[in-house]
């Protein structure tokens, strides 16, 4: 058996085939023993794989796409989550949000583990009509400090982790006004990547891995989650089993979990949002950044 480790940049629901995978045993059939570990400060994945403490990362891909060209090589090989898993909380009721009367209101979204959540928040303005430069963003706090900010009256929108969203309406703390899973269209957001190019021996790995996430997707989508309410509670504890198992059927039923495959055309939409923030100069190529080989077997025809 293989030991394959994982440093993961959080524990969360969007991860949930990698974990579905480990507790069906479909990594065990690949050969592979794979563990994972949530370092703190996040930014400790990229010493970790440099390391070899971790044969893979888990995170946005804005991270290999920032360091493209600038001393570093990381290659993303697969997906795990397809779809951005955060929502917007209101103060309003959702019938009455409308993302073109967004200017002159204040935001607060994290900003403390990492630029994902600011960069797609401003790429939905942008496609929406609207100028990111007349929204006033509060960013650069932790999240449940600007949870509790938000509770005590600051700002007029929270954006932050969908199962924290729906727990905090569901406490009567606010509206979910957007749920992004939803709405919010198509994106690599969480993808595995390693430091450097993979050899023979790597590639090989890596496609059993993707295999076996493959069948950690197919599982879900074919299971509701009401039957496997108890591996969720277990899994994700501070959430209440009841948020679990409905979200877990949002994620199913609106493509967040797909295929490892990185899709070209959600890939190209999310390179424009992370150039227009200005982490890169312009939006990669697809081949220049992404490994498809371990994937390339569930791309669409």
């Amino acid at each position: 058996m293989q030991n394959f480790h994982i440093s993961a940049t959080g524990h969360s629901l969007n991860y949930l085939p990698e974990y579905v995978a480990v507790w069906q045993g479909f990594f065990e059939e690949e050969g592979l023993n794979v563990t994972a570990s949530v370092p703190s400060p996040w930014d400790l994945v990229l010493g970790d794989i440099g390391s070899g403490t971790a044969d893979v990362a888990l995170g946005g891909i804005w991270v290999p796409s920032m360091f493209h060209g600038r001393g570093k090589r990381y290659v993303p090989f697969a997906q795990v989550a397809a779809r951005a898993p955060l929502a917007i909380v209101g103060r309003q009721k959702p019938a009455e949000f409308d993302w073109k009367a967004m200017p002159g209101t204040t935001v607060s979204m994290k900003g403390s583990n990492g630029a994902s959540v600011g960069l797609f928040i401003k790429l939905l303005l942008r496609e929406r009509g609207v100028d990111p430069a007349d929204v006033h963003f509060v960013q650069d706090l932790d999240g449940k400090m600007l949870t509790d900010l938000f509770v005590g009256g600051l700002g007029d929108y929270l954006v932050i982790d969908y199962p924290s969203a729906v727990t905090l309406e569901a406490a009567g703390l606010g509206h979910v006004v957007q749920a992004l899973p939803v709405t919010g269209g198509n994106v690599p957001w969480s993808v595995y990547y390693s430091d450097g190019e993979a050899d023979d021996v790597r590639l090989e790995t890596h496609s059993r891995f993707a295999r076996a996430l493959r069948r950690g997707m197919e599982w879900i989508l074919a299971n509701d989650a009401e039957c496997y309410r108890e591996f969720l509670a277990k899994t994700f504890p501070k959430f209440a089993p009841d948020i679990l198992v409905r979200l877990t059927n949002v994620y199913r039923s609106n493509g967040m979990w797909t295929t490892p495959h990185i899709d070209p055309d959600a890939y190209a939409r999310w390179q424009r949002g992370i150039s227009e923030g200005h982490l890169t100069t312009a939006p990669i190529l697809y081949g220049e950044l992404i490994d498809e080989r371990p994937t390339a077997v569930f791309a669409k025809s």
